[in-house]
Parts: structure tokens; sequence; C-alpha cells
């Protein structure tokens, strides 16, 4: 846990009775905040409106959102004043991130932003370039994005406001997270299922969500649903989501003076805190494990749509319409009409009494903002990486599965991983979680159930049926990839680490959700005052090649095609062939900064192929020739590459290689095993990528290399077309068929299987063909004899289920016994 010097959270205070001078300072706050932001949008001069405002003072392409802004403002504004009353520490998560030059406005104010972008100062020509910069070429995004203090969701993220802040809450039992959720992105699957969330936050242990659901009304051009219910039917469903819900609305048609408006909700806040602060006292007399969840409660905000603005522009209604979502005056630099209704717009906000003679903002307005490290612009939870402290971790050799000789032995890869994250966990109570939709255990991951449970806050049945539920755990789960995906963004955000694990062909359910991370990563690496934070770590099981009862609809690698689209400074892909390496790869993975790294491993019982030293070695070079399973001469080209990326890929390399040493023992084979996959890239194009000298080294330029990969096979070429051996690079993998079927003849439908494989080599390797038609057909013959025996069994044929590598072969050229005679195997 983290504390901000200075600050005493959860202080209850009462219902605050302000005079009316405090109420008058926070309402000069908001308007100055909405001036800012709608000078953000329209100005390029006469920031100050010092003069007439004349048509080039106004931007040529006006873009940005209007409509939700001033209710952002609002609440930041009340906030503030809370956070004064109580030095609460507060993180503020807007889930409309469309309302980007209110948070801006608002850092601004908090003075934050000119301390981190000393050109923009706090004086007329900072204004200037504030309003300038917004949304303009070569400055900063209209919405809310990395670039705006006080951050972690941005404009492009949808649906998951509510996801992030408890992923922020976790762990950190001081924090509040105001997390402010659009109408419309209420309608949102994954804001729908996020409600849930507070089954699994422990008052104890874990800090405060208060989500407020900004009912403006409308979307884009729509009416928003629960805007358009009766309030007694939004209650029924907030109050069954497990809340406590705060009504406060202000009529579209309100002619309330703003004084008695900032009142009321000054009032409503402060009983909302305290009603927290009293939650947050019972926990702390009770030991965490267990404290029952509270209903908590949070905010209903009703306001109009594009609060303050112009009511109504060219003759239609405006200001609590659709109409204000984005840039209500769409003509103020070429209609003389707009013009003159945004000059009136910006001056009701009355910058005379703003703004002093300097054009700084006056300092009886922005004292409103909290001290240091408690205002929300300049919090440490919003630039996790002040907070990151790096894990503890065991040392994973001693994890090791034995390895005997290549194949030696056999293990479930995760269960082994899991064995490690056991101690992960005990030696890091407090900043590691691991997150997953109710697969930890399907994964191979339960030994983590030996230092930790599940965390679950609803209804315990009693041990004798709910196993591994606890108050206080490491471990979480809920049916839903979303919900899972941000709580560890918001956890990793705000300075912790951890992991997901996931089927992998459920893990593009969250493909959205990565871009936005990976989009965030790139970004921050290129702003100087955002910390590097922990990786993005994906585990992914149960995956194409072996999903023996769940079939077609659980078969599908491609998320690592969709990772492999963004900036290669950002992405790492690894396919570790057995549990070795495995361990080894994740051990890399918990130390690294900025990445998201995508590991793939099978659960099911597989070869070990490398003892740890191999393991590490070949981990850290990220590919590798394995000269125990070729047949090449010292000095010679081979004759032939086989490779191999995956562990089902892995297999069937390696038996083929074992039928081609057997088969064909003059044949030159090259044997080489890719772990980390952006190897295969041009250096040029990726930091892990080979050069072409070292690319043809391994690989040869003018040798036909066989490609068996875990995935779809033209993301193999895509990463390798400018080689200049890819003309003889012919690629294995999924082809899009499945079904519920065995191991062996899963492959086989795709043509990954290792009769194939050596099928390929007769036909691709010179001379070969003619030579050696008698084997190709007797690898044919052996595909068919594979299949009717799953057909007539329901289980692999014996040769490839009871296959090994045969260890008493030594490196160098075997003898050549035949291939096993199967033929009445099927009679």
């Amino acid at each position: 846990m983290t504390t901000i010097p200075g600050s005493t959270p959860w202080t209850a205070t009462g219902v605050a009775r302000l005079g009316d001078g405090e109420l008058a300072r926070v309402d000069a706050w908001w308007r100055a905040a909405n001036y800012l932001s709608v000078g953000q949008i329209y100005l390029l001069g006469n920031p100050l409106l010092r003069e007439p405002l004349r048509r080039e003072h106004v931007k040529p392409r006006l873009l940005g959102h209007w409509g939700t802004t001033p209710g952002l403002t609002f609440l930041y504004a009340h906030l503030n004043r809370a956070i004064r009353a109580r030095s609460q520490p507060t993180l503020y998560v807007t889930g409309p991130g469309h309302g980007g030059p209110g948070l801006v406005a608002s850092a601004y104010l908090d003075g934050t932003y000119s301390e981190i972008y000393s050109d923009i100062t706090r004086d007329a020509e900072g204004v200037r370039r504030l309003f300038r910069q917004f949304s303009f070429p070569g400055g900063v995004p209209s919405h809310v994005a990395p670039e705006t203090p006080g951050s972690i969701h941005e404009g492009g993220e949808l649906g998951y406001a509510l996801s992030h802040a408890y992923g922020a809450a976790f762990d950190n039992p001081g924090l509040l997270v105001a997390a402010v959720v659009g109408d419309g992105e209420a309608e949102t699957g994954p804001l729908a299922t996020s409600w849930h969330s507070n089954k699994l936050l422990n008052p104890h242990q874990d800090g405060v969500v208060l989500p407020i659901l900004h009912l403006n009304g409308y979307k884009i051009a729509n009416p928003a649903i629960l805007a358009r219910i009766p309030q007694a039917e939004l209650g029924a469903l907030l109050a069954g989501y497990g809340h406590k819900p705060y009504f406060f609305e202000v009529p579209d048609d309100s002619d309330e003076p703003p004084l008695v408006t900032h009142r009321r909700f000054a009032g409503l806040l402060d009983e909302v805190l305290d009603d927290i602060a009293e939650i947050k006292a019972r926990a702390a007399r009770t030991p965490s494990a267990a404290v029952d969840r509270p209903v908590w409660p949070m905010i209903v905000f009703r306001t109009p749509k594009g609060w303050t603005g112009p009511a109504v522009v060219d003759g239609k209604k405006t200001t609590g319409s659709w109409r204000a979502h984005q840039v209500p005056l769409a003509s103020a630099r070429d209609t003389p009409e707009h013009l003159r209704v945004l000059e009136e717009w910006l001056r009701s906000y009355r910058p005379q009494e703003l703004f002093d003679d300097d054009g700084a903002v006056r300092a009886e307005i922005t004292g409103l903002a909290p001290a240091g490290d408690l205002r929300m612009s300049a919090t440490p939870y919003a630039n996790g990486g002040l907070l990151l402290r790096d894990l503890r971790l065991p040392d994973f050799r001693e994890f090791a599965a034995d390895v005997p000789a290549p194949g030696g032995s056999t293990s479930e890869a995760p269960r082994v991983l899991g064995q490690w994250l056991t101690d992960v966990i005990r030696q890091n109570p407090g900043n590691f979680r691991i997150f997953g939709p109710d697969e930890t255990a399907s994964n191979r991951l339960q030994a983590v159930y030996d230092a930790t449970g599940k965390q679950w806050n609803a209804e315990l049945y009693g041990p004798d049926v709910d196993e591994h539920l606890v108050r206080t755990g490491r471990v979480m789960e809920m049916l839903s990839e979303h919900q899972c995906q941000g709580w560890l963004e918001g956890y990793l955000l705000t300075g912790r680490h951890g992991l997901f694990t996931s089927y992998e062909a459920f893990v593009h359910i969250i493909d959205s959700m990565f871009n936005q991370h990976a989009k965030w990563l790139k970004v921050t690496n290129d702003i100087p005052w955002r910390r590097p934070i922990a990786s993005l770590n994906y585990l992914l099981s149960s995956h194409v090649w072996r999903q023996d009862h769940n079939g077609f609809s659980h078969q599908d690698p491609g998320f690592i095609d969709h990772v492999v689209n963004k900036k290669a400074e950002i992405v790492r892909v690894y396919l570790p062939p057995d549990a070795n390496t495995l361990l080894s790869t994740y051990d890399h993975c918990l130390r690294s900064r900025q990445y998201v790294n995508v590991v793939v491993a099978g659960k099911q019982p597989a070869p070990n192929w490398l003892a740890m030293p191999e393991a590490i070695e070949h981990c850290t070079r990220g590919l590798g020739i394995w000269e125990w399973a070729g047949t090449e001469v010292p000095g010679e080209k081979p004759d032939v590459v086989l490779a191999a990326a995956g562990d089902v890929p892995t297999l069937e390399v390696l038996a083929a290689a074992d039928i081609l040493r057997r088969e064909l023992p003059d044949l030159k084979v090259r044997v080489i095993n890719v772990v980390d996959l952006m190897r295969l890239q041009d250096a040029g194009e990726h930091p892990h990528g080979l050069t072409d000298p070292e690319f043809d080294g391994l690989f040869t330029a003018d040798r036909p290399i066989i490609f068996a990969y875990h995935g779809y096979p033209w993301l193999i070429h895509r990463l390798t077309y400018r080689r200049a051996g890819h003309p003889n690079l012919h690629a294995r993998g999924y082809k899009e068929e499945g079904t519920t079927t065995t191991p062996f003849d899963m492959v086989m439908l795709n043509d990954l299987d290792r009769y194939h494989l050596v099928i390929d080599v007769v036909d691709r390797v010179p001379g070969l063909g003619p030579a050696q038609a008698g084997l190709r057909q007797r690898m044919q013959d052996a595909r068919l004899r594979a299949r009717a025996w799953t057909r007539e069994h329901g289980e692999d044929i014996p040769e490839v289920r009871d296959w090994v590598w045969p260890a008493s072969d030594s490196p160098g050229r075997p003898a050549a016994p035949t291939l096993p005679d199967t033929s009445a195997d099927n009679e």
C-alpha cells in the first residue's frame, strides 16, 4: 500500500454547512473549467476575449466533444472541495472519455498541467497555447488520453471505466476511485457486467470505487436507455447490483440558482463519503477474513447534455439534446450567427471575473485544488510507474522439471509454472494477482491455492461446497474476460503486477481492450513524465491443438495475429515448447516493463525436451538449432530445415525428424525451435528480430524450410517475407479445420502431422521426390491408418500415442530401422 503524505483517508466530516463564499468559489472554478473547455474546442486566438471575437480567432477545424464535459467538470470541482476537507487520496476515472477538454482544463486549474508541460504557462499566452494545441496537428487528442495528467482511462475505451476503477482499488485500501460512467457507456456489455465487481472487493484490504452514473440523456444521436426508464426502475436495477443509489438531478428547464445547485450536490456528496467512511471504519474493526460485503453507495447524476451551453442553435433545441454531443456551433468560423452565439456562450462564464490582468486564473479559484499529490491530476495512482516495486521472484530453476534426456520426462507445463507462481504469491502478498475467467484450475495453475484463495465477497456456502473461496485472495475469477482484462489493466496502471490466464480461443473477446492498452503503452513511451509500468502478461492455455472434448468452437489461435499488428516496441509473443522453457519465459515476463507478453503453452501432458540450463540458453537466444535432433554434418549445409514454434508443432517436427533419420539416414536435416516468435522478423522491424546474416545462417538462404507453426501459417510468411530464403519456406499450421477428435487427428486435419511433414520434405528437397516415392506413399498410408484407428477405437494409434524420442540415439547418424508395419492394426 502507498499512502500519499499528508493524506488521512476515510475521514467522516458530516454534511457540509458551506457558506456562500465557499460555494461561490466552487462555482467560479466550474465556470473557469467550462470556459477553458469551450476555448479548447473553438479558439486559436483572443483566448480571454479581451477584444470582440472574429472569425480568425476560431479554429478552421472544430473537433472535440462538449456534451459530457460540463458534468465532468462539475464533479471534478466538488471532488476537489471534498478532498481538501478530508485529505482523501482520490483517482478520477472518466468513462465518458470524450470529455477530454474538461479533464485538460481541470489539470490546468490544478496547476499540474503547467508543471508537466512548461510551455503551457499560467498566463494569457499559456491559455492561448492550451487552446491552440487541443485537437490540432502536433497537439493533444480531443479525448482523455495518456497525455492528460491524472488519467488511466482514455476516450477510446468505452465500457471499461468500472473495470479499470476496481482494478485500481484492489490492494489500495486508502484509495477512493471516483468512476464516472456515461449513460451511453452503460449500455455496453463490459460495463453492464462490471457492476458485479463489488462482489470481489474487500473493504479491509482494498480501496473503494464510487460509481457515478452520469445521465445526460443522449448518446451521439439516440436517447440513452437508462435515462429513459422510471427512477424507481433504475433504482431497483442498481440496488439489485448491490449498490445504494443516491440521486441528484438538474432538470433540463431548471432555473435554480447555481449556488443552490452546488449546495445540494455538496451535501449529497458529503453524505455519500460519510457513508463510505463508516463502511471502512466497520471493516477496520473486523478481521479481514470475516468482512461481509457492504452495500456500497453510488451516485446517479442527471444533468442536461451540454449543460450551460447554447440552448438553441439554428432554431433547434441543443442543450438537453443529442445536438450538444460534439460541437454545437459547427460553423462558428464561417457563419456570423454561429460566431455571435459562440461569443455570447463564452462570455456567459464571465471570464473577466476568472482571470487577472496577466491572464492567470485568479488565485482564489485555483486555491480550490488540493495540495500536491492529493490533486487528482497529480495523484501517483494515475502514474503507476511512480509506485511500482519490483517483484520478489523465487528462483525458477528450483522448480525445474527433471529432464534426464530429450523427451525423457513428461509434464503439464502450466502445472509446473503454477508451483513457481505459488511462491511468487507468497513473496508478493500485496502487489501481485492472477486474473482469469473461472479457469485457474482448468489451466493447471491450481497449485497457487496452496498460497491463496479466490477472492469472493458474495455469499459463502462453506468448505464442503465452496473450495478455495476466501474474503482476501490473490486470484480473481469472474466468467467475463472483459472484467479480468479491465481489472488487470487498472491494477497495472496503478503500479502493480499480474497475469491473465485464459483459454486461447476466447481471449479474442478482449481484442479491443488489448488494442487500447497497447496504444497506451506506445504513447506513454514518448511521454517523459509517464513512468514505465509492469507488462501485461497473458498465459493462453487450452489451446487450439488440444480441445479434445470442446471441439471446433474452442479452436482459434488467431490472437497472436492480432497482437502482432501492434507496434513492435510493445508486443512480445512466446511459444515455449516445454515446462522448463515456460518457467524461464515467465520469469522474464514478470520482470519486464511496458510490454504486452503473450505466452501460449498447452496444459496437457507433453514431453520435456530441455533440462533447465539448456532451457535458459534457448529462451535467452529466443530460437536455436537443436543439434541432438538433427542429422547435420559439421561444416556442411543441411539439405533441409525443419522448424517449429509451439509445443505441439515441436512434437510433430521431432517425430518427423525421427522418421527421416531412420528412413533417410543420409539426408542432412537441421532442426530449429523458435520460442520467441518475433525473432523471425527483421531486426529493423522488431527489437528482437534477427539480422539477415543471422537468419540466413540458421535457416539458410537456399535450402527448403518446412516450418510447423502453432497458429495460422500465413503469419510465418508475413514475418519472414523479406528474407532471402523466403521463397523456399513452406509453413504448416492451423487452417480452420477442427472438430471434437483426438490430438493426432486434429493435427492431421490441418496437415501439421509428422507424416505430412515428411511428405513436405520429400516434395521439396531437390531430387527426393522421384527417388522416395515409396516413402511418400507409406506416409500417406500411415495417415490413412491413423485416421481409421481413431474412428474405430476413439483414441490415437499406438505408434503415435506411445511415441517417444529415441533415447538410445546419440547426435549424429543413426542406423535406419524400417518404419513399423501397422497395416494389420485396423483389421
